[in-house]
């Protein structure tokens, strides 16, 4: 009577194959590349060996440092990667040193108080609370040390948001202009800066979209009506340092007659981008001139009202509800995610959305006179 089998070996056709469940590890079930029975029992009693071992390995440590610092590297081309690498750098006295596995709500409870004591908002605490339970996932299910094949961190703790003070809310409201507060921001700027924000308060765009707003984005038609009238930014492209579209999508860009003006005064100033001051591309609006022309225009200082360059943005989607512009509309025109729009928009589809930014040039007694402005200001030097 002949010897049995090592069980879990199944004999296909000529070849013997694995199928066997192994504690800790699950079915393995694979061909062991042989007819000879012998032969087989040793590869299957090699693989087993090579399992136990894998699941006994101890993982080596990583630090929180060295996690920020690949996920840097690994992200260089994300749009948000210059605001990541600050929340890193606020991160790194309080948990730089410690190993992944000592990262968790009690570790980083140091952090969470002296963000408060400093007066930052619930918002700015969670985007970096946020970028931390982000890179311990990845140390958990994408990374692996290359001998072992195990993952950086072998389970993920739970990060818990912040929530404010109880009893009320700590975030920052919009503040949208009326007429008269855009007309007395923009007679205290400088002439560049006034520019930049009349084209803003008419567009919806979002800083690094002025900023960064190219002339070889110009679309160019047969049409006269949208002659110089439509941008299309590219998703895929740098706008400024660290900062591209929103979504990575195509941005569609409208003018009206006033964002057009603004445009048109440009025009071979620079050679490469519209909007620039002493030759070079302006890399931010949000600036000290931002600052100090919003406290001379008598617009709010307390804490419960943003102050900077987004209140246009607010300002141009409360206008366009304000004129009867449908959501979907200003959805479009706000540069919402709503597919590829190099190929989805036609021109008829255009000049309706030209009908709806128009709408803001439409009252009488304001129509003209914040362009009268900058005018005089680009005349006055």
């Amino acid at each position: 009577m002949g010897r049995k089998k090592t069980p879990g070996l199944v004999k296909r056709g000529d070849m013997w194959h694995i199928d066997k469940s192994i504690r800790g590890h699950g079915r393995l079930c694979e061909s062991t590349g042989t007819d000879s029975l012998a032969a087989a029992e040793e590869y299957l009693r090699q693989r087993i060996e090579e399992i136990r071992a894998r699941r006994f390995q101890t993982r080596p440590v990583r630090l929180w440092q060295d996690a920020a610092a690949k996920y840097l590297i690994d992200n260089q081309a994300r749009a948000s990667i210059v605001d990541d690498s600050y929340h890193l750098e606020d991160l790194n006295p309080y948990i730089g040193q410690l190993s992944l596995q000592q990262v968790h709500d009690d570790t980083l409870a140091s952090f969470v108080k002296a963000r408060r004591e400093k007066g930052r908002k619930t918002k700015s605490i969670n985007l970096a609370l946020g970028l931390v339970r982000k890179i311990l996932n990845l140390a958990s299910r994408s990374w692996r040390h290359p001998d072992s094949g195990l993952t950086w961190l072998e389970v993920p703790p739970m990060i818990t948001m912040q929530q404010p003070p109880k009893g009320m809310s700590d975030a920052a409201k919009a503040y949208p202009l009326d007429w008269d507060e855009q007309d007395r921001l923009i007679m205290t700027q400088p002439a560049h800066l006034a520019r930049m924000t009349l084209y803003k308060v008419n567009t919806g765009c979002r800083q690094a979209e002025v900023c960064g707003l190219r002339w070889k984005w110009e679309w160019h038609t047969d049409n006269d009506e949208l002659k110089g009238r439509v941008f299309i930014i590219p998703g895929d492209e740098e706008l400024t340092p660290g900062k591209g579209v929103k979504n990575r999508q195509d941005r569609l860009v409208v003018l009206n007659d006033i964002a057009k003006s603004v445009v048109d005064s440009q025009r071979s100033v620079h050679p490469t981008h519209v909007f620039s001051y002493n030759d070079k591309p302006v890399s931010r609006m949000n600036n000290s001139s931002w600052s100090k022309a919003w406290i001379r225009a008598g617009l709010p200082t307390d804490e419960k009202h943003l102050k900077g360059v987004h209140n246009l943005r607010h300002t141009f989607g409360r206008r366009l509800r304000a004129a009867g512009v449908a959501l979907e509309t200003r959805k479009v025109l706000l540069g919402h995610s709503n597919g590829d729009i190099t190929s989805h928009y036609s021109a008829p589809e255009i000049q309706e959305l030209l009908s709806a930014v128009s709408k803001l040039c439409e009252r009488k007694s304001r129509k003209n006179h914040a362009l009268n402005i900058v005018r005089l200001k680009v005349v006055n030097g």
